[in-house]
């Protein structure tokens, strides 16, 4: 297939200094899944302070991944009073006008992570960390100190919820995922549908109601390593049919 036939998937930055400049910056392995899994053409969206551009940058677009991120969104976008740095406020206020901008147009939002969690706050939705509490019975985040690689290899089982998106793609009832996050979904965002938990009842993916805007967004990271886990390779190939559909439009 010519690559000007692919579409084309925004994928947000980051914002962090770099030898002493302030910088938009993706971590490679989001964009290189785009590219080599779901089969699309990735495009990165700064997250430049004027969200007014939100719009113009969904009119180009085919669809936008929401990416993770060591940032925590800023508790006041819903409604707590305090939470942990880091914070990144200029992506906090882009992820939410590019959702919005989207589901406005009728375009599909797909997140991970801190994607999820965006997704879930733009529509209303609130969050909570394990960190706030007693010790979890069931920990989604591997102890601080290990490896880049043992910390993504930590993990736990999830149970989807049957007849929903990510069931029918993965032709499972439960999977095992890896976790490396303390934030999650505490109030359920308007129009989304649950499609993965836990077996402490966190919220470890997301649809959109049917009839509406296409969102699909995992807590998880199956960006990481995706080959030989035919769940995740299944959710970035759903991520391509989807934005294809959207762009055949």
């Amino acid at each position: 297939m010519p690559s000007t036939s692919k579409p084309v998937i925004g994928v947000i930055s980051c914002n962090r200094t770099v030898e002493g400049e302030d910088a938009y910056i993706v971590k490679t392995r989001y964009v290189d899944a785009v590219a080599r899994y779901a089969d699309a053409v990735p495009l990165i969206c700064p997250s430049i302070e004027n969200v007014g551009d939100a719009d113009a940058i969904i009119a180009r677009l085919d669809a936008v991944l929401l990416t993770g991120s060591n940032s925590n969104i800023e508790p006041a976008r819903y409604g707590a009073a305090s939470g942990r740095a880091p914070f990144d406020w200029n992506r906090d206020a882009m992820s939410d006008a590019l959702i919005k901008a989207a589901i406005a147009a009728g375009k599909p939002v797909f997140g991970i992570c801190r994607g999820l969690q965006e997704i879930n706050v733009a529509l209303g939705g609130t969050l909570v960390d394990q960190r706030d509490g007693p010790e979890p019975a069931l920990p989604h985040h591997a102890p601080d100190g290990v490896s880049i690689d043992d910390m993504f290899g930590y993990g736990h089982r999830v149970a989807l919820e049957p007849g929903t998106p990510l069931a029918e793609i993965t032709g499972a009832k439960s999977i095992a995922i890896n976790s490396v996050h303390y934030q999650a979904i505490g109030q359920l965002g308007r129009g989304l549908v649950v499609n993965a938990r836990a077996e402490d009842g966190v919220v470890e993916a997301v649809s959109s109601a049917a009839g509406t805007p296409p969102i699909l967004a995992v807590q998880w990271h199956p960006e990481w390593r995706p080959e030989g886990r035919p769940h995740d390779l299944a959710f970035w190939r759903e991520i391509g049919e989807i934005a294809r559909s959207a762009a055949s439009q």
